[in-house]
């Protein structure tokens, strides 16, 4: 007597690659719409962005979530020292004013190290506004 019930519950090779296929576009799917829900809430006009280069940058954040952040009305601050007194000055500047005239920075996401807001109340933002009265 031949026994018929050898093959039940074997799974063949192409059904399993088959549901490995759609177990992988499941996860795909599921990570991305994770990541794109995920929304970066600006409260302020204005943020500093902090490099992991140590540079940091003052300016208006666009597109926070994204691979490469878009930073507009971007300021930085300059130390000088004053070689009489010895004393350290900082000044904002107002980029823009090179001689390429960049008028954004786009920023690779993966080198900048943390995202702040400035205050409207903080001396960085009263200094923005005296800047951009000039």
């Amino acid at each position: 007597m031949k026994n018929n019930f050898r093959n039940v519950g074997r799974v063949s090779n192409p059904t399993i690659m088959v549901i490995g296929i759609i177990a992988a576009f499941v996860v795909v799917f599921a990570t991305q719409n994770a990541r794109s829900e995920t929304k970066v809430k600006l409260t302020t006009e204005y943020q500093a962005v902090l490099l992991s280069n140590g540079q940091a940058y003052f300016g208006k954040l666009e597109k926070a979530e994204s691979p490469y952040t878009v930073l507009t009305d971007v300021f930085y601050v300059q130390s000088s020292r004053n070689p009489q007194t010895n004393e350290m000055t900082n000044t904002l500047i107002k980029r823009g004013n090179e001689w390429h005239a960049p008028d954004r920075m786009i920023l690779n996401a993966e080198h900048i190290i943390f995202i702040e807001t400035v205050d409207p109340d903080s001396r960085v933002a009263k200094l923005i506004e005296e800047l951009k009265k000039k």
